[in-house]
């Protein structure tokens, strides 16, 4: 029943006439089928009693029964012979060597036999032979009761089949009778699932969709008026309501992202001020200290000053992102210069880390853009390889070039980025190893800025290890982003 009132009402409709229609028809065929079944029983046994009979009038006209010819007898060409005396033991079989001394009162057709003079079996078997056979037994006037038996083969069961003709043709008919009953409830039926549906829908305040339409008559018509007219009403709503979730969401999700970024900040500032103060303190406190030590605590001071201003300046270019790209103002812009320029820049503190930088983009990529972001994205990305690779190249390349966009791939032969670490290495603040980070000098927002630089030109960006070793990021730009 559960699964029955999950269908629709039509299909619920054609399920119970199904099941009637099937009901009625299997009625038939289980009376049909033993109504048929005992009559060819019947006549299969009233041949074999004629057989029975012949043989008790030949037994009483003194013949022994290995004497008597049952070859006139058709159809049953096998036919197994046996004789069993009153007291239920088999006196002769033409089928066996040994007589069996099990008592045969107990087999059905002999109990039939002792008691109204005749009785068969259609289906039993044999523990003499082995077998299954038919059984037909009639007793004499001495008490003694004579058998006889056919095989029960393949063709004697289709001797007793019944003729299932005319309840294929019963079937038939009432299945076509539930088709046509389903097709001439099927359109009132889904007129009531429609309204029924559109009803709960509108009562739970659910989306209603005019797309499934009412079955086109009078009455649909009028449904599906009402259904398209109270579509576009909460469609109206629903939009007025997005536009409400998505303002206050954007709003929501900068105050969490300035929130967060406060306090990474100060979590980032704690080291160098820190180191700051120790090594002023230290030098009030020793006024006598070596010129040496002095220098020391001094160039450590400067060390963290510089580490500072980075991200106050790191800080302030996120800031500036995060306002949004209205207040980035772009223009057309020679990307192949910029690339130039800050690989130009780069060359000599890669070269004191024995890293040598090999830039292929000689094509002109014109595009629209902001220089200063666009030179801090692989300002960043050289950094990066420059001080966490380990590799003794850095390369870069233009994997690809259109009317709407360019690909540019920047890779290094260095030690690669660990894959679980690949999928946060965007984010603010991440580091892979936090205190070789720290010890590099790094503030940890260079590729977050990298990102967001790129997004605003209305590109991607992404990173993985290189199966020779070395990390691989690849950027697209829009050359005509917004």
């Amino acid at each position: 029943m559960g699964l029955l009132n999950k269908l629709s009402y039509p299909q619920r409709l054609f399920v119970w006439l199904l099941g009637y229609s099937l009901l009625m028809v299997g009625c038939f065929v289980v009376f049909q089928y033993h109504r048929e079944k005992e009559f060819k029983a019947e006549e299969i046994d009233k041949q074999l009693q004629l057989i029975n009979t012949y043989i008790l009038t030949e037994l009483g006209e003194g013949h022994d029964v290995p004497d008597i010819r049952l070859d006139d007898f058709k159809p049953f060409d096998d036919i197994r012979v046996s004789v069993i005396s009153d007291k239920g033991h088999i006196i002769y079989d033409n089928t066996l060597d040994s007589l069996p001394k099990t008592n045969h009162l107990d087999r059905q057709e002999i109990r039939d036999a002792v008691r109204h003079g005749a009785g068969y079996a259609v289906r039993r078997h044999s523990e003499s032979t082995g077998n299954y056979y038919f059984y037909s037994a009639k007793k004499s006037d001495d008490g003694n009761i004579v058998r006889t038996a056919v095989p029960y083969s393949v063709s004697f069961r289709g001797l007793l089949q019944a003729d299932y003709g005319f309840l294929w043709i019963m079937g038939i008919i009432t299945m076509v009778m539930c088709v046509l009953g389903y097709f001439a409830t099927r359109r009132v039926g889904l007129h009531i699932i429609r309204l029924n549906r559109f009803a709960e829908n509108v009562e739970n305040g659910a989306q209603i969709s005019d797309t499934e339409p009412f079955p086109h008559d009078e009455l649909g018509e009028i449904s599906n008026h009402i259904v398209r007219l109270y579509a576009r009403l909460q469609q109206a709503v629903a939009d007025r309501d997005s536009e409400h979730r998505a303002a206050l969401h954007e709003q929501l999700e900068k105050e969490r992202i300035k929130k967060q970024l406060t306090n990474n900040i100060n979590h980032e500032l704690k080291t160098p001020v820190a180191s700051i103060r120790v090594s002023v303190e230290t030098m009030l406190a020793h006024r006598n200290m070596s010129d040496e030590k002095q220098i020391l605590f001094l160039q450590r001071c400067l060390t963290n000053t510089e580490r500072l201003q980075r991200l106050l300046t790191d800080v302030s270019l996120l800031t500036r992102m995060d306002d949004g790209s209205a207040s980035i103002l772009k223009e057309l812009v020679n990307l192949t210069d910029i690339i130039n320029d800050v690989v130009e820049d780069r060359q000599i503190i890669a070269a004191t880390k024995g890293i040598r930088i090999e830039n292929f983009v000689s094509h002109n990529v014109i595009m629209a853009g902001n220089a200063s972001l666009l030179e801090a994205v692989f300002n960043n990305l050289i950094d990066n390889a420059i001080v966490y690779s380990g590799g003794t190249r850095i390369k870069i390349e233009l994997i690809s070039i259109d009317n709407d966009k360019v690909v540019i791939a920047l890779s290094d032969n260095g030690c690669g980025v660990p894959p679980e670490h690949l999928p946060r290495l965007f984010e603010r603040f991440y580091r892979i190893d936090k205190g070789r980070s720290r010890a590099a000098g790094g503030t940890g927002l260079g590729l977050s800025i990298v990102k967001n630089a790129v997004i605003l030109h209305g590109g991607e960006i992404f990173a993985e290890t290189q199966c020779s070793g070395g990390l691989l990021f690849k950027i697209t730009f829009l050359r005509n982003s917004k």
